[in-house]
């Protein structure tokens, strides 16, 4: 491969990031037309077309997934073995990608903080979407992901904490409907549970609450939390959102509610510095999340 054909793919790589030729341009500092040029020299010189072109962008075929794969891990070892080269093997620097539910920003974004105070040079994207970003195409460093383990391949995957979770009323509920005295009462009651119950307690709602008594349901966590702090029905929160809040405790956590969280790299980037030094400044701080 010649200094040209990785200009390319270096180019291709922050298209398929960015989404856009505008992003690209703005971040390797040069000409949209130059970006324009390489993608199209090396869809030509590969003999592939490695972009669907759109009216909101670009994104990458198959065959711009595999190569933005390579090209990812290619730019993180050639980061390091450049930092080594110039004596600076203990720099962490760089963009550091990290995904999650939105509902952990509370608890990650002071982390991302902190991580970013002690080694300035780097640039945070935190990514808070349903949507399961694929690590083996680049799209992030590290996952935060709650639910059954994750068994996609070569991903490594680390527990990092146990989030509790108990049965909640908002005042405005309880002042309207009254609260039940145990599970004998639920029949009488409204609940607010998921479209497609995942989560364990979801699940425990499911085989204990009539399913016409379910009268509020969503699809994300967050709209849930909402509809309870609403009063829209009986719910299921993180005991980390309701603490300190005016929400009526129904039911308190069980252990069979609770939702491990999981650690997620891939195995391409699992060794590098960069990410190795930001999952132990996380795992330092989970330390303290007892309770949640």
């Amino acid at each position: 491969m010649s200094f040209e054909d990785w200009d390319e793919i270096r180019t291709a790589f922050q298209v398929a990031r960015l989404g856009t030729v505008s992003g690209a341009a703005e971040v390797l500092g040069v000409h949209h037309a130059t970006v324009i040029r390489h993608i199209d020299a090396l869809e030509k010189r590969l003999g592939a077309r490695l972009f669907q072109r759109h009216a909101r962008g670009y994104t990458p075929t198959e065959a711009g997934r595999d190569l933005l794969l390579v090209a990812q891990t290619t730019e993180e070892q050639f980061n390091q073995l450049a930092s080594r080269i110039k004596g600076l093997g203990e720099t962490v620097a760089g963009e550091l990608v990290v995904t999650s539910l939105a509902g952990f920003s509370p608890l990650v974004t002071p982390v991302l903080a902190s991580f970013q105070e002690k080694h300035p040079g780097v640039i945070v994207r935190f990514l808070t979407d349903m949507r399961l970003f694929r690590l083996d195409y680049g799209e992030a460093h590290v996952a935060i992901r709650a639910g059954a383990m994750p068994e996609e391949p070569d991903n490594v995957v680390q527990p990092l904490v146990r989030m509790r979770h108990a049965l909640y009323a908002a005042p405005a509920y309880a002042a309207r409907q009254g609260l039940p005295s145990g599970p004998q009462d639920f029949g009488v009651h409204r609940f607010v549970g998921a479209d497609v119950p995942r989560a364990p307690y979801h699940r425990w709602m499911r085989d204990h609450v009539p399913a016409d008594r379910i009268t509020f349901r969503a699809s994300e966590v967050a709209a849930l939390e909402d509809a309870v702090r609403a009063g829209a029905g009986l719910g299921f929160l993180p005991v980390m959102s309701a603490s300190g809040s005016d929400l009526i405790e129904i039911l308190p956590p069980r252990p069979e509610w609770e939702a491990p969280v999981w650690l997620v790299t891939h195995v391409d980037l699992h060794r590098t510095l960069k990410v190795q030094s930001f999952l132990n400044h996380l795992k330092e701080a989970a330390r303290s999340w007892e309770g949640i």
